[in-house]
């Protein structure tokens, strides 16, 4: 009996381990999920900082300016008393004592013989009717010490997907390096005597259209090769105890045919089946299988969008836990009736207009023509007569 399809997806999720964690510098993490949770190494700010241009002050004016600290300059070792102000660059930190940051455009500077110079806010020659817009609220203009973060907050989890954001926030928090998954290896094994690999098809014999499309689909993983295999048990056997991949994805023979070996081959090979079709329309032959050693082996049907549909049920969510990534909250969107199967779950093809899936069309198993024109796959429970469903984006 097939399995429904929710569960097959999730047994797919649980059918492997994260692989093992690498410390790479931060360029080469890109595009890795995070093995562990980025900490802070230092606080942010680390000291009490100054947002604008202008004038760190203490107390009412007008005030004397007594110092001046640039960006990259060490804290002033001083503290402003009341009536004082301290010049500041953006990201200059502030003295001890500053009650707030007057920026340089709206204060004015005057020359003074005995005491200095005198800072006063506005401009030096208002225009007539001018109002101070200067608001001198306690810390106005000043990041103070840890306002950002604190020394030793996580601040990104493990399993998130390591992005140039990422990257930017590791660094700004002290890191040169992240602990991420390494990404999985794939192989693909492409089975079929009526296959072509180049030129139109003609009686008795079709284009594979399989092995072009899966390298797109591989997210995640490094694709290591792809084998083209008549239908040979001895040659299957052969490519899948050989290669070094964590997957072995085949295509075709995962049916019940004289030509379908996949399955007796797996049992020839004490491999535990975990899969052994799925409720849903089209892809229902599709197999998940672990070999003894470990290695996964996903099985995808002959007909090209049966195969899209065994991808994004098997495949992908067994490359995401491989990877190490934290399995996201789904995509939905309203979907009309569609003719929904009693029994089984169809995978649709869609665009998504607003918060509405519309079909495309053209959806036969042995067809690509609806998923080129789609943005997803529409998951239909059975029995669907209308309402929100999940979708598979590509």
């Amino acid at each position: 009996m097939d399995m429904p399809w929710n569960l097959a997806r999730e047994t797919a999720r649980l059918a492997a381990k994260p692989l093992e964690g690498l410390e790479l510098p931060l360029p080469d993490a890109l595009g890795l999920a995070l093995a562990a949770g980025v900490q802070a190494l230092a606080s942010q700010p680390t000291c009490d900082t100054s947002a604008m241009d202008g004038y760190a002050v203490s107390g009412p004016g007008p005030w004397t300016i007594v110092g001046r600290v640039a960006a990259g300059d060490a804290v002033p070792e001083v503290r402003l008393g009341a009536g004082e102000a301290f010049g500041v660059a953006t990201g200059a930190p502030v003295p001890d004592g500053s009650d707030s940051v007057i920026p340089v455009e709206l204060c004015s500077v005057s020359e003074l013989s005995t005491t200095g110079n005198d800072l006063r806010r506005g401009p030096a020659n208002p225009p007539p009717g001018h109002r101070d817009a200067t608001n001198l609220l306690p810390g106005k203009h000043i990041r103070r010490r840890g306002e950002d973060w604190s020394a030793g907050d996580e601040l990104v989890p493990a399993g998130s997907l390591v992005t140039p954001a990422l990257l930017g926030l590791a660094a700004g928090a002290g890191h040169d390096s992240l602990l991420v998954h390494r990404r999985p290896r794939a192989a693909v094994i492409v089975t079929g005597d009526e296959l072509l690999q180049a030129g139109p098809p003609r009686p008795g014999r079709v284009r594979d259209a399989i092995g072009p499309m899966l390298p797109g689909l591989l997210t995640g993983a490094d694709l290591l090769g792809t084998t083209h295999l008549r239908d040979d048990p001895s040659a299957l056997v052969d490519a899948l105890i050989s290669d070094a991949a964590d997957v072995l994805v085949t295509c075709g023979a995962t049916s019940v045919g004289p030509a379908d070996h996949l399955r007796r081959v797996l049992a020839g090979l004490d491999a535990e089946i975990l899969v052994s079709g799925v409720a849903c329309r089209p892809g229902h032959p599709m197999l998940l299988a672990v070999l003894p050693d470990g290695r996964c082996v996903v099985g995808l049907p002959g007909n090209p969008f049966a195969a899209l549909a065994a991808v994004l049920t098997l495949l992908r969510p067994l490359l995401d836990t491989l990877s190490g990534r934290t399995v996201r909250p789904p995509i939905t969107a309203w979907l009309g009736d569609v003719n929904a199967h009693p029994g089984d779950t169809r995978l649709i093809p869609v665009t998504r207009t607003g918060a509405e899936a519309v079909p495309v069309g053209h959806d036969r198993p042995g067809s690509l023509w609806g998923a080129a024109l789609a943005d997803a796959l529409a998951v239909v429970p059975p029995g669907h007569r209308g309402g929100e469903v999940e979708l598979l984006p590509f």
